[in-house]
């Protein structure tokens, strides 16, 4: 992912106040540069890194910042860095697994706009959109929404309905996906290569649709978590490959490898009911009841099938938890 600090988008591709019936600059103010490390020790460190650089927005006139959780899960210590130039601590207030979210609180008077939260479900396929970056308008995307539909990443995360944008921010995580009328509907997740006609590929940003935190942000505040168990967990990386669903990495010391599940595995059913795709397989493991419920798999190794049983796990204690500065 390109440093906040080393790239501008291309002339053509920001966006132009102009094009917008609201203030583009008042609101691309309130996306800020976020820093986060995270000690070498830590459960997510060899996997997303101990420095993590992306972006965050201003959603709530505290100085509450949204962004993308996987920039600040086990950092030890956050700056945001604001678009007069100021750079100020943060304090990490919550990641939630299931959306992909986090949030900061701001430790020093922002004094910049919050970008109101708006209906992300109203949002349609083709609408113009801007992709924003810390930095105003050289640093966001003018955009169009490509695709509203079901993402399954391998790491046990299901979206019913991502929003897909293009063409692609260069530094999309913690983007601000602003909607025609200056409101927040989601917050930039991945990069992802679509294929096109005659052999052609397109670049696309995955957001989370801010929609998924309006229920959950009362209790990611108070509480730093939703105020219910956490759904299960495998510990377990998985692809979808041919219609089987097959295990291509497991977390160390991980649910799924203490049960002895395998890399190349390939998981047929779960709870005796059939799975072929990856959303499918995430969903019944998660239907079966919250963290430490058993489930039953079904596995095929090595022309064998066989039933194995996994006490599952919650990810959360698995990770260091946020300190102030």
């Amino acid at each position: 992912m390109a440093s906040v600090s080393d790239f501008r988008i291309a002339a053509a591709l920001q966006p132009k106040p102009a094009d917008y019936g609201y203030d583009l600059d008042a609101a691309l103010n309130a996306v800020v540069g976020l820093r986060a490390t995270v000690p070498s020790e830590a459960f997510t460190a060899d996997i997303l890194g101990t420095e993590r650089g992306g972006n965050g927005v201003i959603i709530r006139a505290d100085g509450l910042v949204l962004t993308i959780g996987y920039l600040i899960t086990e950092a030890d210590q956050v700056w945001l860095t604001l678009n007069d130039g100021r750079t100020i601590p943060g304090h990490v207030l919550a990641y939630d697994q299931e959306t992909g979210f986090g949030l900061v609180q701001a430790l020093s008077r922002l004094e910049f706009p919050v970008l109101p939260l708006g209906d992300s479900s109203m949002s349609q396929v083709s609408e113009r959109v801007v992709v924003g970056g810390s930095g105003g308008r050289q640093r966001s995307v003018a955009a169009r929404i490509a695709a509203k539909q079901e993402f399954a990443g391998n790491w046990e995360y299901v979206v019913d309905e991502a929003i897909f944008t293009a063409p692609a921010h260069p530094n999309w995580g913690g983007t601000a996906l602003i909607n025609s009328a200056g409101e927040l509907i989601g917050i930039g997740s991945l990069q992802l290569e679509q294929a096109k006609e005659k052999g052609r590929s397109e670049h696309l940003n995955m957001v989370v649709p801010t929609d998924l935190l309006k229920p959950i942000l009362n209790d990611l505040t108070k509480f730093g978590q939703r105020n219910r168990p956490p759904r299960p967990w495998l510990g377990c990386y998985a692809a979808e490959v041919e219609n089987r669903i097959v295990l291509v990495g497991l977390t160390n010391n991980g649910p799924a490898q203490r049960a002895n599940l395998n890399t190349g595995d390939i998981v047929l059913a779960v709870a005796g009911k059939d799975v072929s795709d990856l959303a499918q397989f995430f969903r019944s493991i998660w239907a079966l009841g919250d963290s430490g419920v058993e489930v039953p798999l079904t596995i095929y190794r090595d022309g064998r099938t066989l039933e194995q049983r996994i006490t599952s796990g919650d990810r959360a204690k698995m990770l260091w938890k946020p300190k102030f500065h």
